[in-house]
């Protein structure tokens, strides 16, 4: 008959210096610390560079929409998953740097997208799409037409007056241009002071980064750097346009 089955323990400790040879290592609170913020630091590598950025608008090309100082927050995800155009600022052969991995929605018309700058890639710019594949774009006495008809321009600013339009400048007559498939037409909210694509061309698909979602901190800029006194800088609030924190970019 079989003997009935015994569990096995390991035999105790025969004096307080073999229970300490057993005891695990405790972890310095410096290393702990240490540890805690390198996992911190990786995980906002990585929701920063495949998730949610910040930027800041530096120029008045997307005004009123986007603001000189307006902080943002652009959504990289939007779109699909899109790789970096470097990793630790080295190109990797073999690595499809700077292009989707995959898509989960089209660019469309209206939306207000962070790319790469063509004539420079180591610069980002912020612009509104205008065209997509196979839209006809043309400018005519600065207005702009999509498909051989004006197109409805609610976010258009306009600064230049009828009678001070170029027949030869590209900011008020353009085109018309067919945009090619895997390309964009981009151009800023504030028409007649914008570098878009009138003078540039066209963005590839791989080259957007996302869409911009919000404005965290609308910083008016220029007001901030007319503080000479330590007692304005430290006024830091009169600097905030409180009436944008949060707006949602249409």
């Amino acid at each position: 008959m079989a003997e009935p089955a015994r569990s096995i323990s390991k035999a105790p400790p025969q004096n307080a210096r073999e229970t300490a040879n057993h005891a695990p290592a405790q972890k310095s609170v410096a290393r702990e610390y240490g540890e805690a913020m390198f996992i911190a630091l990786v995980l906002a590598i990585f929701i920063r560079t495949f998730f949610v950025q910040a930027y800041k608008i530096p120029s008045g090309s997307m005004e009123p929409t986007l603001l000189i100082g307006d902080h943002i927050l652009v959504n990289k995800i939007v779109y699909g998953l899109r790789m970096p155009d470097s990793i630790l600022g080295l190109e990797i052969p073999g690595l499809a740097l700077g292009e989707y991995v995959f898509h989960l929605a089209p660019v469309r018309r209206g939306d207000v997208v962070v790319f790469v700058f063509p004539p420079d890639r180591s610069k980002d710019f912020i612009k509104r799409v205008i065209g997509v594949a196979g839209d006809t774009v043309a400018v005519k006495n600065g207005a702009v037409w999509l498909n051989g008809s004006p197109m409805a321009d609610p976010h258009g600013h306009f600064e230049v007056a009828a009678q001070d339009r170029s027949p030869v400048s590209p900011r008020d007559n353009f085109g018309p241009v067919t945009v090619p498939p895997g390309k964009l037409f981009m151009m800023g909210d504030n028409r007649d002071r914008s570098y878009d694509g009138r003078f540039w061309g066209f963005v590839d698909l791989n080259d957007v980064e996302g869409r911009a979602m919000v404005i965290y901190l609308p910083w008016n800029e220029e007001k901030a750097a007319d503080a000479s006194l330590l007692s304005e800088v430290l006024m830091w609030f009169e600097y905030v346009r409180w009436d944008r924190v949060g707006m949602i970019v249409h």
